[in-house]
């Protein structure tokens, strides 16, 4: 037979994150931790399925109403309402102004993408792949990947992190923004910055904001973590808000995986700021188009679970505390840990780690040591050092510490 008409196909390499949660599978040690993977879990490491999620789930189940058709293409109405209502506030003078739209989507990830995929074809000229797009170094890494796959060719990084005094580097951030071609666009971490946990502060996001509008530069948000940072919903989207409160079009990628706890369900949403009502409907137009050749018609079943807590004052006030419990959880795990790396005398600063906020902590493990932890530990961490506090339990709590302590001492 003739050869496979694959055989030039080159085996990609595995994704870091999901090849970390294999490895950690495959270890025999009864002492191993993953804190890779960005999944809540419980102190007793398990997954949480939130209860007012159960409840709901229970009433779609009773209602025999519902059915299987298509829902529309830009996703369930009343889905993509509350969910932008959450994102921009009740009071938002975009809402009163209607010159909001939204398309629902599968996650965050598909939200950046079909946001993309319209940036591509149609912001500030048609099919402009030679804009500029800014992403924070750091970042999730799927931010580069959705806008080159999406067809931009000009990907680059502005400053964020500063090692050395591991906290944002604002001055850095600002200087890259004022030298940016005027119309880039730049991805911005709405809270919880992912990989580093540490967010700007609300004068600092003004600053931030100031010189955008200056530069005419594209604001796009991804909120992934909306109530999950801080237990507050109005908080962490205060940075969204802000910047809609001054006068700027832009989008904004919600995720619902964190905050509903609905990972393998898929539900994202992403909201569209415009001017007027008119310039917002053509550009769902044009979202439409390419929802239509992606994915066609969205999964209901997730976007009935958010839309109907949402829509009740009870299920929603639930819902919120339910948030809170996993920020609260969180927020524990951090002091404990900080605690922890104090009292060994662990060389360094430790403070950043309650300083910074969210699922993730850049702790500032060095690769060298970080392997450390993983072959001589057990304990299962990005080469980044990042880690996922949610790994964290008041079981493992010493161990982790105390390995960190090793990991510092004995690896430079």
């Amino acid at each position: 037979m003739a050869a496979s008409i694959f055989t030039a196909v080159p085996r990609a390499p595995p994704v870091a994150v999901f090849k970390l949660t294999a490895d950690f599978r495959e270890d025999g040690d009864a002492r191993k931790v993953n804190l890779g993977v960005g999944a809540y879990r419980t102190d007793e490491g398990q997954p949480w399925v939130l209860p007012v999620v159960k409840k709901v789930e229970q009433m779609i189940a009773s209602d025999h109403s519902l059915n299987h058709e298509y829902l529309p293409i830009l996703g369930l109405p009343e889905f993509r309402a509350h969910a932008s209502r959450i994102a921009l506030g009740d009071d938002s003078p975009a809402i009163k102004e209607n010159r909001i739209g939204s398309v629902q989507s599968l996650g965050g990830t598909g939200a950046l993408r079909i946001g993309a995929e319209f940036l591509r074809r149609w912001y500030n000229g048609n099919n402009n792949t030679a804009t500029p797009v800014y992403i924070s170094a750091p970042s999730w890494e799927n931010h580069n990947s959705v806008f080159v796959d999406a067809g931009f060719k000009d990907i680059r990084t502005y400053r964020y992190w500063d090692a050395a005094k591991r906290g944002l580097d604002l001055q850095g951030l600002l200087d890259d923004m004022e030298k940016a071609p005027e119309f880039s666009i730049f991805i911005l971490h709405a809270c919880a910055h992912n990989p580093t946990g540490t967010d700007p502060t609300p004068d600092q996001w003004k600053q931030i904001a100031a010189v955008m509008k200056r530069r005419f530069l594209f604001p796009f948000f991804d909120s992934a973590y909306q109530g999950f940072a801080s237990g507050s919903l109005d908080k962490d989207a205060g940075a969204v808000r802000y910047f809609v409160s001054e006068g700027f079009e832009l989008f904004c990628a919600q995720s619902f995986s964190k905050n509903f706890g609905l990972y393998n369900e898929r539900v994202g949403n992403l909201t569209v700021v415009g001017k007027d009502a008119d310039n917002v409907q053509r550009v769902l137009s044009q979202m439409e188009k390419i929802v239509r050749t992606t994915w066609s018609n969205p999964p209901s079943q997730g976007a009935r679970i958010v839309a109907t807590t949402l829509s009740s004052p009870q299920l929603f006030a639930e819902w919120k505390e339910n948030v809170k419990t996993m920020a609260d959880r969180v927020l524990l795990m951090r002091s404990e840990l900080r605690s922890r790396l104090e009292s060994l005398g662990t060389p360094g600063t430790w403070n950043h780690i309650t300083e910074q906020i969210g699922m993730f902590s850049f702790t500032g493990l060095n690769p060298k040591q970080v392997e450390y932890m993983i072959k001589e530990k057990h304990i299962y961490l990005m080469a980044s050092g990042r880690i996922n506090m949610c790994g964290l339990t008041t079981k493992n709590l010493d161990y982790v510490a105390k390995s960190i302590h090793e990991a510092v001492t004995k690896v430079q």
